[in-house]
């Protein structure tokens, strides 16, 4: 199982983005990556600008969005969608895609879930809980 450490995930995703601007080829991954940042303008500045942002810590108590989280909870995402694990994700994304009409609204009601669950392990150091994950899946709307 590939586990970067922050330092090579965010090195991973600015790599990606600077290959699609180039318009160099990509990679699977990269290429996944490179589509999900397309959809978030918002993070393009931090992505073209590694030497300021690449080792920023990301304070949410002050409200800050951390980009690479963000963009890795949606590379996460895509990879369970792409082979059903947990099984039974790819339908509760379906379900929420039709009722919003949106796929990356959708997507982002996947993420508020995987969020949850990857904070409850981390609160109570354990495995992440693939029952709790579909149960927050199948609230969303």
């Amino acid at each position: 199982m590939f586990n970067p450490s922050r330092d090579e995930a965010r090195r991973f995703l600015i790599e990606a983005w600077a290959k699609h601007r180039a318009g160099a080829p990509l990679a699977g991954l990269e290429q996944v990556a490179a589509g999900l940042i397309a959809l978030h303008p918002e993070y393009h500045p931090t992505l073209e600008d590694p030497d300021r942002h690449a080792d920023r810590d990301y304070r949410p108590e002050a409200g800050e969005v951390n980009p690479f989280l963000h963009l890795s909870l949606h590379l996460a995402v895509a990879e369970q969608l792409a082979i059903d694990q947990p099984p039974g994700i790819r339908a509760h994304f379906e379900r929420i895609r039709a009722a919003r009409g949106d796929e990356h609204a959708a997507l982002h009601a996947v993420l508020e879930c995987l969020g949850e669950v990857v904070w409850q392990a981390q609160r109570t150091r354990t495995p992440p809980d693939g029952q709790l994950y579909l149960d927050c899946l199948a609230r969303s709307r």
